[in-house]
């Protein structure tokens, strides 16, 4: 097999740009920014530590929007992969023909239908005894300015540590403004980020790849529990409130079968404190009981109430999944807006 690697990398990062050209604009300003600054580090492969120059990124915000503005009605193109053409969301076929070149591609819609890819170095596979395809890939060779650090797409979980340690710092960045106490500044005080940033970086990066692995497994089941019917409703929901209480009541039911189960009989006290500090928005507005059981286990150090929230969780939020398919599948007049009312008096 005869890989073009840098051509292959070319036209991902094409689409990765025509679909930046689509959607940057419907991130908030300082959203936008943020990730923008985060974006240019990557592209010039600048480690955390490095000052950025405002003159050259501002430079390099202005050729990137032109770029995109010159994209702006241009089509995604199929990659070649040793003399073969494939659609650019053939992600299944794309990783077969790049698995003996250490390769791994993702591609799919992620929040609001928005498209998206990555091309990077394949660190691991396996394969889970469930039916489902895990790859973890290393350096990223191409990516968009949304950068997910992990995500299931169809039967295949993806898993970025590039991705999830550049996500870890950004969080680091942002707790540094405030220094409040929550569940970050107790899960960042496990490691000594004054003194090594990059190795601590690279510590947390190692404990979190398992939690993030134990929730697209659980995202794995709750599409098994709720449906392909699921994702037709999100589509009809896109771009709504009703999307974001959607996504949030499968994000728990994924979380209470698999990832809090496995936090509370392990003990992962770092990887426990990291996913209450990341619990906000409306994960949080739906789910006010989580955060109390959290705050019972920083009282007492007991695991129990953790596991007996996640256990009550998984029955509640599947059920009321369900009730959320029924009302979308009878065509409820003005659907979205009863989903959000259902999902309001509901929570837990």
């Amino acid at each position: 097999m005869d890989i073009d690697t840098d051509g292959l990398r070319d036209a991902v990062q094409r689409n990765c740009h025509i679909a930046d050209a689509r959607h940057a604009g419907d991130l908030g300003m300082c959203s936008y920014l943020m990730r923008m600054r985060e974006y240019f580090r990557w592209e010039r492969g600048l480690d955390f530590e490095a000052r950025l120059a405002n003159e050259e990124i501002g430079e390099w915000l202005d050729a990137r929007e032109a770029l995109w503005a010159a994209l702006d009605d241009a089509d995604y193109a199929p990659l070649e992969i040793d003399g073969r053409h494939f659609d650019p969301f053939d992600a299944e076929g794309v990783n077969a023909a790049l698995e003996r070149a250490g390769l791994v591609y993702s591609a799919g819609l992620v929040h609001g239908a928005k498209a998206h890819f990555f091309l990077g170095r394949l660190e691991r596979r396996a394969e889970g005894e469930e039916g489902f395809t895990l790859r973890v890939a290393g350096r990223e060779l191409a990516r968009g300015l949304s950068a997910p650090p992990a995500m299931l797409q169809g039967h295949t979980i993806y898993v970025r540590r590039d991705s999830l340690r550049r996500l870890l710092w950004e969080k680091l960045e942002t707790w540094r403004w405030s220094r409040a106490d929550n569940g970050f500044a107790r899960a960042f005080a496990l490691y000594d980020f004054e003194r090594d940033l990059g190795g601590s970086l690279d510590r947390m990066t190692d404990d979190e790849v398992d939690a993030a692995i134990e929730h697209e497994i659980g995202e794995f089941h709750a599409g098994r529990l709720l449906g392909p019917a699921w994702n037709d409703m999100l589509l009809d929901l896109a771009g709504s409130p009703a999307e974001l209480m959607a996504r949030a009541v499968r994000d728990h039911v994924a979380d209470c079968t698999r990832t809090l189960p496995m936090l509370a009989r392990t003990r992962r006290e770092g990887s426990l404190h990291f996913y209450f500090g990341n619990l906000s928005g409306m994960r949080s507005e739906i789910f006010p009981g989580l955060a109390a059981a959290y705050r019972e286990w920083l009282a007492d150090g007991d695991y129990e109430p953790l596991g007996a929230i996640a256990q009550v969780g998984r029955e509640h939020w599947l059920s009321l999944g369900h009730e959320m398919l029924d009302l979308h599948r009878a065509g409820a007049r003005d659907v979205p807006r009863a989903i959000a009312r259902l999902v309001g008096e509901n929570v837990l």
